[in-house]
This record gives structure tokens, C-alpha cells and sequence, in this order.
């Protein structure tokens, strides 16, 4: 049996979040595995997989999150959490995340995506994204605290990390690991 037959039997089917039976598909909750599985698929008609692909979500056709939410299924309880938090600007979603409830590692899986799609982007002088493993070059000279050297303009820093605060990054520097201001850096 295929996987969309598996879920169409799972939900006698139906979109498992809005109950439409026109136009099925698997739609497999991110963080994607290797191995699709009944587990982190859910069955979602074309309405749905548009607005959740698209992200331009029609608050009125998403109302159907409040029957959803109470599924037993995880992955449906994850896309209807991840769906309820998009909409927060809505009283009846903020409402219905307050009723919500996800066991510990359910909602760690909801929680997962939303982080990585929340994270501010690190920007260089220039307005260039960073990412953990650019090299950069400073544009002016930094004194290195508790370090007792200064880093000099136009010293490269190869192999940045970057942290939980969107306007640093961290790297190497005569040896020593530092956290440098990112309007500080151009990208190499």
C-alpha cells in the first residue's frame, strides 16, 4: 500500500486539517526525514499545501485548525501548531494556542522549524548575509578586551561561527576566539 493510500485510510479520506476531500496529497511535516513515513506525513488537499508552501495564509479557511488541533495524530497536532503560531495575530488562533496541547516531544518538533524560520540573518557593513563557515574581512580596528592586542583592519577571519544574537559573530583572531560585531565585517 502507498503512502498516500496508507494516510487517505488513516483519515477516511479527507484533508486531515480542513476535511476537504478534493485534490489529496501527502505533505510531509518539515524537519523532513530520509524516510517518509506515515509519521511525519499528513494527508492535506490543494488549499491547504498552497497556503502552507506559499506561507500567504487566508485566516477564515485556517479557522478548521480549531477541530484539527485535537487530533491524535503528532504530525497533524505539529502543522496545526506551526499553523495557529503564523496566525497569532488572530484572537480565535491566540485562543486556540492557549487550549493547545502537545506532549513534550511533540512540541519540541513543533518548536524546531518555527526557531529556524524566526532566526534574524547575520548581515555584514554591506548588507550580505553571513553564514557559520564564511570568511570576512574587519574594516577597522578592533581592541580585543581582556585579550591585550587589537585586531587590525583588513585582517581576515576565516571560518566565522555565528550566534544566538543576530549583530555577532564569533571567530578566530591571533589564535584567540572572539565575538565580533558583524557591521564591523565585510564579507570575504
Amino acid at each position: 500500500m502507498s503512502l498516500e493510500e496508507t494516510l487517505s485510510q488513516r483519515s477516511n479520506g479527507a484533508c486531515e486539517l480542513c476535511t476537504s476531500t478534493n485534490n489529496l496529497t501527502a505533505y510531509q511535516v518539515p524537519p523532513e526525514s530520509a524516510l517518509a513515513s506515515m509519521d511525519n506525513n499528513i494527508l492535506v488537499c490543494d488549499t491547504c499545501a498552497g497556503q502552507i508552501t506559499s506561507g500567504d495564509l487566508d485566516a477564515n479557511h485556517w479557522r478548521c485548525l480549531n477541530d484539527s488541533m485535537w487530533s491524535q495524530v503528532p504530525a497533524v497536532q505539529v502543522a496545526a501548531f506551526r499553523l495557529l503560531t503564523k496566525l497569532s495575530t488572530e484572537s480565535w488562533a491566540q485562543d486556540a494556542l492557549e487550549m493547545m496541547y502537545l506532549d513534550e516531544d511533540t512540541r519540541k518538533w513543533a518548536e524546531t522549524s518555527l526557531a529556524a524560520e524566526h532566526r534574524e540573518v547575520t548581515l555584514d557593513s554591506n548588507g550580505a548575509a553571513l553564514a557559520a563557515g564564511d570568511n570576512v574581512t574587519l574594516i577597522k580596528d578592533l581592541d580585543v578586551k581582556g585579550a591585550n592586542f587589537t585586531a587590525k583592519r583588513g585582517t581576515v577571519v576565516r571560518g566565522i561561527s555565528l550566534s544566538d544574537n543576530p549583530l555577532h559573530i564569533e571567530g578566530r583572531v591571533n589564535g584567540s576566539r572572539i565575538v565580533i560585531i558583524a557591521a564591523y565585517c565585510k564579507k570575504a
